[in-house]
């Protein structure tokens, strides 16, 4: 298994605390969705994973540091950055103080770029991208990092269901190349797509592939009164906060 959890809970001091009871393992290759409502724990679940909350119990064991690819919409664009730059910043944590980037990296943010379909964008400005092209360039970013373990913050949140399927396709070739995907999402039908499904509100509800944990008893305990079913066996998340 690449990713091992056993009974983490985290939190950020003062008896705050954000996800417990968390139990589960994923193997190389699996891409797994980490489903639950704004404020259900996803958020502390990977910061707990990356090693930055103040206050964690319980085992964790992963293949190394995991790469983190947040929202785009909470990516500043105001720099002057093109899209081989910001994937240029996958390598910064094995270049040594006060060293140019090696050629090799140059190489590797290149490929990742053109694997994510951008190749034809590297000298473009990041913030000049579209939404999706953005959410693209810090996949390319990640991968450069060639960490085994992807944590990905909703990543299809707010683009086109060509842009999602676009990614979903680059999901599909990262997990073909062994690597595990955390995927956030509080949308019931994106998380049918995945291997297995992790289902939080503050705490673990249930784990499983998505035929047997996207249950209505299930989604009902995981959303609550957020949740509105229909006759066709259909979920709508009924989203009253916002991102």
């Amino acid at each position: 298994m690449s990713v091992r959890v056993h009974e983490l809970t985290g939190g950020y001091g003062g008896g705050r605390t954000g996800v417990s009871g968390v139990h589960f393992e994923a193997g190389a290759g699996e891409r797994v969705a980490v489903l639950g409502p704004n404020g259900g724990g996803k958020t502390t679940l990977f910061r707990a994973l990356l090693g930055a909350l103040p206050e964690v119990t319980g085992t964790v064991e992963l293949p190394g540091r995991p790469a983190y690819v947040p929202q785009t919409e909470r990516s500043r664009l105001d720099f002057p950055l093109s899209a081989l730059d910001v994937a240029l910043m996958g390598a910064y944590g094995r270049t040594r103080p006060f060293r140019r980037i090696a050629a090799r990296d140059r190489e590797l943010a290149a490929a990742a770029l053109e694997q994510v379909d951008l190749a034809d964008r590297a000298g473009t400005p990041f913030g000049a991208l579209s939404g999706g092209q953005r959410q693209r360039v810090l996949i390319a970013r990640a991968l450069v990092q060639d960490a085994a373990v992807l944590l990905l913050d909703e990543p299809l949140s707010g683009v086109d269901a060509v842009t999602a399927a676009q990614i979903g396709r680059i999901f599909g070739e990262l997990a073909a190349q062994g690597r595990t995907l955390l995927i956030s999402t509080h949308d019931v039908q994106q998380a049918r797509s995945a291997d297995r499904v992790l289902c939080l509100n503050r705490t673990q509800v249930a784990y499983g592939p998505p035929a047997t944990t996207l249950s209505v008893e299930v989604l009902q305990r995981t959303y609550g009164g957020e949740l509105v079913m229909f006759d066709e066996g259909t979920a709508v998340v009924v989203d009253h906060h916002g991102h």
